[in-house]
C-alpha cells in the first residue's frame, strides 16, 4: 500500500471508501471504491461509533474482495457538519535584515504562529488556511516568498472542530486498525475536485449538496474568502416530502429521485404518481405537481441562505464571473440549475470530479463521488511537492464521461439526467469582456 492512497467519506447518506493513486502523469487513477448506506452519521458527524466502524469495514472488505487490493494502513478521512466553526485570525513578524528575500520557512512561521489561537475546552483546530499577506502596508498579496519587507503580515482562516464528533472518528479509524493520516474538510475536498484554478481566480462559489448539511465556499483571485454551513440537505427535502405527502421515508426518497423536479411550473399538470400501499393499506396517488412544490420551496429556502452568504461577502455578485458550482448527490434534483439561476442571475453549472484517468471507475466521475475523489486528490497534494495537475484549460483525458447515477437502499427505476454543461463562444467572449471590464474598474 506505499504507492497507494486511501480516504473515507463519512457522509450522513453514504460511507464510501476509495482507493487511488498519482499516475505519471499529474492525474489521478481511482482504482477501487465501495459504498455503504450511512449509519451512526448526523449532520456529518459520527454518533454512533460502533455502527460506523461496522459500515465502513464493509466497504474496506468489499474493496479487498472485489480488487484485490489489501493491507490498507493509513487513510484520509473527511469531517464535515455542523460542529464545524471558522475563524480569521491575523499574525504578525518584524524581519529585521528587512533586504534578505522573504522565505517560505517566515511563511510557515506565521502560519504556525495562527495555529496558536485559543479555543475553547474540547475543540480542535483542524486546519489553518491562508488567505491574504501584507507587506509593509501593501495588501492583498498571495504570494510574498521573494519580496523584500519588514512588517511581514499573514491573514488566516482557522478551520475549528467544535465538538467530540472528531474524536469519535478518529476512534473509528483506530478501532479498523488503522493509522488517521489528516483530517480533511470535506467541502475543501470537493472543491479540489471539481473546481479548475480559474475559477478560483476568477470568483466562484461552490456549494456541496450532502445529505445533512448544504456547504459553501467562495473563492476569490484563489483564496477560500467565505464559508458557511446552512443546515438542510437532501435527507430535510426527504422529510419534507415524507410529511407532506403521507408517506415512508424509503416512498419519498425514491419518488424524490425518480419523479422530483424543483420547479412545479415545468412539471406536467395531470401526471401522477401510484404509490403502492402496504401492510394492508390502501394505495396513494400523488401528483407531479405537488411533489415538486414541496420540493420547491425548501430548495428556494436554500438558495436565500445562500445569496445571504454571497452577500455578506459581496454586495455584487457578479464580481464572481464563474458564477455557481453545485455538486454533492443533492445537486441531482431535476431543474436545479434552471431554478438557482432563475433566483440570483448567476452563471450555475453541475460540477464533478476533474482530472481523473480514464482507467477510473465511469462512474466515480460524477458529483456524488466529488468529496470522496476529492480526498484522495488532497492526500496526493500533502504527499507530493507538486499539486495533482489542475490546469485551468486541461480536459478530462479528453473526452467526458457519462454520468452514471447508481441506487442506493434498493431504489429502483431512478432516471435522471445530469444535463452537460456547454459553455457557447458567446458566455466566452462575455466573461474575458466582464474580466478586463474588472481590470478597468479596479474591482
Amino acid at each position: 500500500m506505499a504507492d497507494y492512497l486511501a480516504a473515507i467519506d463519512l457522509g450522513t447518506t453514504k460511507v464510501v471508501s476509495i482507493i487511488g493513486e498519482r499516475n505519471n502523469r499529474g492525474r489521478i487513477n481511482i482504482l477501487a471504491y465501495s459504498e455503504a448506506p450511512s449509519t451512526g452519521i448526523r449532520h456529518g458527524q459520527v454518533e454512533n461509533i460502533m455502527n460506523v466502524v461496522g459500515v465502513v469495514k464493509n466497504t474496506l472488505d468489499n474493496i479487498k474482495s472485489t480488487s484485490g487490493i489489501s493491507g490498507i494502513e493509513e487513510v484520509y478521512v473527511g469531517i464535515a457538519g455542523l460542529h464545524i466553526r471558522y475563524v480569521e485570525n491575523r499574525t504578525e513578524i518584524l524581519r529585521p535584515e528587512y533586504e534578505k528575500l522573504i522565505t517560505s520557512d517566515e511563511i510557515d512561521t506565521l502560519k504556525s504562529n495562527a495555529r496558536k489561537l485559543h479555543v475553547n475546552t474540547g475543540e480542535k483546530i483542524i486546519h489553518v488556511i491562508p488567505q491574504t499577506y501584507s507587506i509593509d502596508n501593501v495588501d492583498d498579496i498571495t504570494d510574498p516568498v521573494g519580496r523584500l519587507g519588514h512588517r511581514l503580515v499573514g491573514n488566516f482562516m482557522v478551520i475549528i472542530e467544535k465538538g467530540i464528533s472528531t474524536r469519535h472518528t478518529e476512534i473509528c479509524v483506530e478501532r479498523l486498525n488503522l493509522s488517521l493520516k489528516e483530517l480533511i474538510l470535506e467541502p475543501m475536498a470537493s472543491a479540489r475536485a471539481v473546481l479548475t484554478e480559474d475559477e478560483k481566480d476568477l470568483g466562484v462559489v461552490m456549494v456541496d449538496m450532502g445529505g445533512g448539511t448544504t456547504d459553501m465556499m467562495i473563492y476569490h483571485k484563489k483564496v477560500i474568502r467565505h464559508t458557511a454551513i446552512i443546515p438542510f440537505g437532501g435527507n430535510t427535502i426527504t422529510h419534507d416530502i415524507k410529511t407532506g405527502c403521507d408517506i415512508t421515508l424509503r416512498d419519498a426518497e425514491k419518488i424524490k429521485i425518480q419523479y422530483g423536479s424543483c420547479i412545479s411550473s415545468m412539471v406536467p399538470e395531470n401526471h401522477i404518481i401510484a404509490i403502492p400501499g402496504s401492510n394492508g393499506r390502501e394505495s396513494r396517488e400523488i401528483s407531479f405537481k405537488s411533489l415538486a412544490s414541496i420540493i420547491e420551496a425548501r430548495i428556494v429556502e436554500i438558495i436565500d441562505m445562500l445569496l445571504f452568504e454571497i452577500r455578506t461577502y459581496t454586495n455584487n455578485p457578479r464580481q464572481l464571473k464563474m458564477g455557481i458550482v453545485f455538486t454533492g448527490g443533492g445537486s441531482q434534483i431535476t431543474h436545479l440549475r434552471e431554478l438557482v439561476k432563475l433566483k440570483t442571475g448567476m452563471d450555475v453549472k453541475i460540477g464533478k470530479p476533474l482530472y481523473v484517468s480514464e482507467n477510473s471507475p465511469k462512474e466515480v466521475v460524477h458529483p456524488r463521488y466529488s468529496t470522496a475523489v476529492g480526498l484522495i486528490m488532497c492526500g496526493s497534494d500533502s504527499e507530493s511537492e507538486t499539486p495533482v495537475h489542475n490546469r485551468a484549460n486541461d480536459r478530462i483525458e479528453d473526452k467526458r464521461i457519462e454520468d452514471k447515477l447508481e441506487s442506493e437502499s434498493e431504489i429502483e427505476d431512478i432516471n435522471i439526467i445530469d444535463e452537460e454543461d456547454k459553455t457557447p463562444l458567446k458566455s466566452f467572449m462575455k466573461m474575458i469582456k466582464n474580466v478586463l471590464y474588472e481590470q478597468k474598474e479596479k474591482i
